[in-house]
């Protein structure tokens, strides 16, 4: 899965901390998705989709071998 976090968080002009923080995680577990080494569970993605005002499918997209 690749995701667009990062890109979201600078629109956003939040720091991992920042976006962290608000989400209620860590800023390593931020660091971890948008590095791809953490799949976030349904509840962070949801969470992560209210704060960015976006669909889930905006900001994490499948590829192949998922």
């Amino acid at each position: 899965m690749k995701n667009t976090i990062k890109v979201q968080r600078a629109i956003l002009d939040l720091t991992q901390e920042d976006l962290a923080k608000k989400i209620g995680v860590s800023r390593q577990t931020i660091n971890s998705i948008e590095k791809n080494r953490y799949v976030p569970s349904t509840v962070l993605a949801l969470k992560l989709s209210k704060l960015f005002n976006q669909p889930v499918n905006q900001f994490f997209e499948l590829t192949e071998g998922d």
